[in-house]
Parts: structure tokens; sequence; C-alpha cells
């Protein structure tokens, strides 16, 4: 009978395993950051301090993901921290999916250390499912010196499942006739999209299982977790209808934010926020040929409040420039003078850049230089790392010229925090 065959494919404590390669095989270290106990941390000078990637070593004292630096080093005062080279995890993270295209065409980028592969028409060319599965995590830990789990199924869902069964470097199936053995007696927390609230949501309803959340009355769900109760019935089933995305939806705005080091209390060091994230939020939308026609800027104050608003163009742009000048307006018009934690630019009404703008009559801007400029930015940013090239505002400076970025945190707190 045909089916689908997916793979999911999760590299191994991603951070910590490329900051480990890059060691051993660049810098001539001679210890294995993943035979210790370890972490990446964020700056806690920069209020980024959460561990961001552990070993395994370090998951046998209990740290977790997300959680403090100083958490961390109570359960482990011996815990070895480096801090996060995002530049180094951008370049793993594309050799990486490389070699999955090797193998299909259809390949969607889940997050920067893992995907999901439809090997529905391809895997024929190489061999059995399980089979090319190991050929994919041998030849990823051969060729790049870090390890995958691969999660084999015939869905999306199973396959995700499948891959965070035991780690470190192995392959699992999890096909629909394997449900009830192998993923039935979970705990429901383990189920994709079932998080913390979920969790002590349906312990109160006397679901400790997945098995258990599979047999519930799917409308006794819906009535009391609404459409997430549908979901994860569904889940819980087995049952997933999503496609593997060769090609990703094309996105409906660009932004980032940053946490500030410290409460930003004057117009100039919000300024060079708001500049640090322009640059990053233009050079994005340079990349995707794209040009935006909102901008908005948010404002967390020191007391965790929250306020936005937002300006329409005159003109469609993706320049760093336009977009940090419509961001300092935004910020003047918002901010009451608190103190201030967090600073995002977003953006919005997304179209494809035509390469034609209309000028005006008097315009004292040469939108044309500005373009030149960044492109020229833009290349030696590509070549040569991120910052290779920065503005002299930014000199001895302890905002990030780009700020945002890869945004580690976030992404640590969706996989593991839901």
């Amino acid at each position: 009978m045909f089916r689908n065959i997916i793979f999911h494919i999760d590299v191994n404590s991603a951070f910590l395993s490329w900051e480990a390669v890059y060691r051993l095989a660049h810098k001539g270290g001679q210890q294995d950051l993943r035979e210790i106990a370890s972490a990446v941390g964020g700056d806690m000078a920069m209020r980024h301090g959460i561990i961001l990637a552990k070993s395994i070593p370090a998951k046998k004292y209990g740290i977790q993901t997300g959680e403090t630096i100083l958490e961390a080093q109570r359960k482990c005062p011996g815990l070895v921290l480096v801090p996060p080279n995002y530049s180094l995890y951008e370049k793993c993270s594309a050799a990486f999916m490389d070699i999955l295209r090797e193998y299909s065409d259809v390949v969607e980028q889940y997050s920067i250390d893992e995907a999901f592969v439809d090997m529905t028409a391809s895997c024929h060319l190489f061999g059995g499912p399980e089979e090319v599965a190991e050929q994919i995590k041998d030849q990823i830990r051969g060729r790049l010196g870090f390890t995958v789990n691969v999660g084999v199924s015939t869905n999306k869902l199973l396959a995700k499942m499948a891959s965070d069964f035991k780690k470190p470097d192995l392959v699992h199936t999890l096909y629909p006739e394997e449900i009830q053995e192998k993923m039935w007696p979970l705990p429901v927390s383990d189920l994709f999209f079932v998080g913390r609230a979920t969790t002590k949501k349906l312990f109160s309803m006397g679901i400790r299982t997945i098995g258990e959340l599979a047999a519930a009355d799917p409308a006794w769900l819906k009535s009391i977790l609404k459409k997430q109760g549908e979901v994860i019935w569904a889940f819980a089933n087995g049952i997933d209808l999503s496609p593997v995305l060769g090609q990703p939806p094309a996105n409906k705005g660009y932004g980032n934010s940053t946490t500030t080091p410290y409460d930003v209390t004057d117009v100039v060091t919000a300024d060079k926020v708001l500049l640090s994230l322009a640059e990053t939020v233009g050079s994005r939308l340079r990349a995707d040929n794209v040009q935006i026609t909102v901008v908005a800027v948010g404002i967390r104050y020191a007391d965790l409040s929250y306020v936005s608003h937002q300006m329409a163009l005159n003109t469609a742009t993706n320049l760093t420039w336009e977009i940090y000048e419509a961001a300092c307006k935004l910020f003047l018009e918002l901010w009451d003078h608190r103190p201030i934690r967090h600073l995002g630019i977003h953006t919005g009404r997304v179209r494809q850049e035509d390469g034609f703008r209309q000028t005006e009559l008097f315009e004292e801007v040469d939108f044309e230089k500005l373009k030149k400029m960044d492109k020229t930015v833009d290349i030696l940013r590509k070549r040569y790392g991120m910052d290779s090239v920065m503005r002299a505002a930014f000199l001895k400076q302890p905002i990030d010229h780009m700020s945002g970025g890869i945004q580690a945190q976030r992404i640590c707190a969706e996989k593991n925090g839901r």
C-alpha cells in the first residue's frame, strides 16, 4: 500500500554541538564540550542570561534550556559556559540543510536546527526509509562533525515525535501502526503543541498520558480547550494533514526586537537601539527581495507594560535608513519618558520589490545612493560575516550593531516551553 515517507531531522544540542565541533576542528581545542557538563549561555550583562543549549552531562544535573545562568550554576557549580556565536550557527545550519537537499527537493526548514524532508518521491533512489535515514544521519556526522536524530513516519507530526525519542545520533520510526505501543504510553506533556499550561489543564481533567488524550471525547475537549482541544486530540491519534513545504510561505511581515543592556531613559540611546533593529529588518527584507509600506515600533517598559504605534509610508521601501527614520518618528510620538526595557521594530504590507521608486520633485535624500550602500554592505556581511561592517555609532558601545538576529532565546522558548 502506498504511503508518504516523511523524515524529521533534529540536531542534537545544536548550539553546543556546533560550538564543540568548531573548537575542536578550527581552534585546536582538546576538550569536547559535548562530553563535559557545559552549556551555551547568553550574556548576563546584556540581560540575556539564559541557557540556550546544554550537553548531555549537564542535563544530568537537571539543567534546562531556557533557565537562567544563575539557576544552572547553582545546580552545577563547575558548569563550563561558552558565549553564543550566531554567525557560526547560521553557517552550520546552512551546511546541514544542504545535505538534506541532496536527498529530496522538498525540504522544509522548521527552525535553525531542524527540518522536515518529504522522501516519498525520492526514497527509493537511496534505499528503504530506515536505511536512508541512517545514511543521512551518518553523512551529517561524517561531513560536518555533529550528530542528529532522525524520525521516520508518514506525516510531520509523527516524524517529529519519533525524532524526540532517545538521543543522540539515532534513527527512530513511529508509523501509524506503532502509535499505540510507542506514543500512547508517553506523558501528555511530550505531545507536540501541549505546553505547560495545557498540561496542567489536562491533568485537572484526569488526562495524564497521550493514550488517555487520544481516547477522550473530542467534543468534550473542544468545549474546555476550544480549538486547541481538537488539534491535540488529532495529534494524539497521529492525525496530521499538513504538507512538507519545500518553499516557505511568504512573510506577511518582518520584524525584530531586543531587550536592552540596561534601562533606556534617553532618546539618543533609544535611537541607537532602533538603528540596530532597522539594520536587521532591512537586511532581511532585501535578502527576500521585498519591500514594506508599514512600520511599527513597540516599547516594553521596565514594569513590563507594552505599547506600540504604527504608520504607513508613502513609498514602499527596504532601505535601512528609511525604516530607521520612520521608527524614530514613531518612537517620539509613543514614548512617555518611562524607563525602557525592550524595543522592537515590525513591518507590514509586504510586496515584491519592483525596482521602481516614485520620486518627489524636491526630494532631499539620495535614495539611489542609499540603495547602493545597503547592497554593498549586504554583500560584505554575507561574504565576511555580520560583524565585518558596522556603523561608527556602535563602536565601543554595549548595543549590538545588529540587534535581534537569530533570536536564539525565542527559538529555545518555542522548542522547550512552547
